[in-house]
């Protein structure tokens, strides 16, 4: 079984000092990556800019890149050939319309940015997705989580959405732990707790290899 998994945030340049970016720590798709990797699969990682080392497994290639545009074209070469994609990256919604090629200097008491729509990874690569091929989405949320969440699965074309809520404790950016809930294109919903970031991939993969056609 092949594997492309996204993680990690993207950044996009505003000038050669500054970027736009998010708060993503990459821990839960590199979790992801190890726990599809325990099951035998082969992965390809294709990482934004995280301070997390390439994973040791064999079964792990990591690719490293910033921007969204980059994050696009390095999961498209691999989406073709993988039985699963799982694409747990935060990736940047907009992106300046113009990277100024010297540093921004402080002037006036306001500054204008001009902002263009970033390509949507998850929502481009699954107009090409296969019946025998599998999506996984994630949903960060902050309020009217589960309709948010089904509309998001439904407009990517994913079999599975991972949504999460920043207004539970435990989970979201810089923590260690996350609660999720999965929800599938058939309508089901399995609620988990709290848990390591580890325990969480281990059930989301376990739900994934679930559902999976058998002759994937």
């Amino acid at each position: 079984m092949r594997v492309l998994v996204t993680a990690g945030p993207t950044y996009e340049p505003l000038d050669p000092v500054r970027f736009i970016g998010n708060h993503s720590t990459g821990k839960m798709g590199y979790a992801l990556a190890e726990a599809f990797a325990d099951a035998g699969a082969e992965i390809t990682l294709v990482s934004g800019p995280t301070n997390l080392p390439d994973p040791l497994n064999p079964r792990i290639q990591t690719q490293r890149v910033e921007t969204a545009d980059q994050m696009y074209a390095a999961a498209a070469a691999v989406a073709p050939t993988a039985d699963v994609w799982v694409f747990a990256a935060a990736v940047a919604d907009y992106k300046p319309a113009h990277i100024a090629e010297n540093k921004i200097k402080k002037e006036g008491d306001t500054l204008t940015l001009e902002l263009v729509k970033n390509v949507d990874i998850a929502a481009t690569l699954g107009k090409t997705k296969r019946p025998e091929q599998f999506s996984v989405g994630f949903a960060l949320e902050t309020n009217n989580e589960e309709a948010n969440a089904r509309e998001k699965l439904h407009r990517k074309n994913f079999n599975l959405v991972v949504l999460n809520s920043l207004r539970d404790a435990g989970a979201g950016f810089r923590v260690d732990t996350n609660k999720v809930t999965l929800l599938d294109a058939q309508g089901e919903m399995l609620i988990f707790e709290v848990k390591l970031k580890a325990a969480v991939a281990h059930d989301i993969v376990q739900a994934v290899l679930a559902r999976l056609p058998r002759e994937a």
